[in-house]
């Protein structure tokens, strides 16, 4: 994916729904304008892995929903698009506005790294994860085949491990939750 930031003041939710439609991903972060390009294959093909595990243990448990690509809407001026969340339906039921839109943070967010978009993601939405009570985020990285996780300690996101493709994810939020690394990146 390209990634493209415009410069403008300070952009809100009201000016993402006057942009034109388009296979562009839009999102605003501190007010700032990020343009991304729909995401290639291989991107998609790890998000859907991620996605994929986590609807299955999460219609084994019950205890929540995993979905990929959806608008969080933190703020007028923080609007974002992770590539996989996973929340609870507790929080699912209040967080979401009319439109469908969540307004809250959810419990974990995934994001897999593009090409351009490294910088966003290991720092920027990192960032912003931490600030609005994200309690895990894991950082993907396609390119060096590694998954980074963070976990809220002492209320901030902190890295608590490095997994490579050898290695096995689990989760102390999702409860038996497992899965290898390496079927992430076949």
């Amino acid at each position: 994916m390209t990634l493209t930031k415009v410069n403008q003041e300070i952009w809100t939710t009201t000016d993402l729904e006057l942009l034109p439609s388009s296979s562009n991903r839009y999102e605003t972060i501190n007010g700032e304008l990020f343009v991304t390009r729909a995401p290639n294959w291989r991107h998609q093909a790890i998000c859907d892995a991620i996605c994929s595990e986590l609807r299955i243990w999460s219609q084994q448990s019950g205890l929540g929903r995993s979905i990929s690509g959806v608008g969080v809407i933190f703020s007028d001026v923080d609007n974002v698009i992770p590539d996989v969340i996973w929340i609870s339906h507790d929080r699912l039921q209040a967080c979401e506005d009319p439109q469908g839109h969540l307004t809250a943070a959810p419990e974990l967010v995934v994001e897999v790294i593009s090409a351009h978009g490294e910088k966003r993601d290991a720092e920027i939405k990192l960032k912003l994860y931490s600030m609005v009570g994200v309690s895990e985020y894991w950082l993907v990285d396609r390119f060096l085949e590694q998954v980074q996780v963070y976990r809220r300690l002492e209320a901030k996101l902190s890295l608590v491990t490095t997994l490579l493709k050898t290695d096995h994810l689990t989760s102390p939020l999702l409860p038996n939750f497992g899965c290898s690394v390496a079927e992430i990146f076949s």
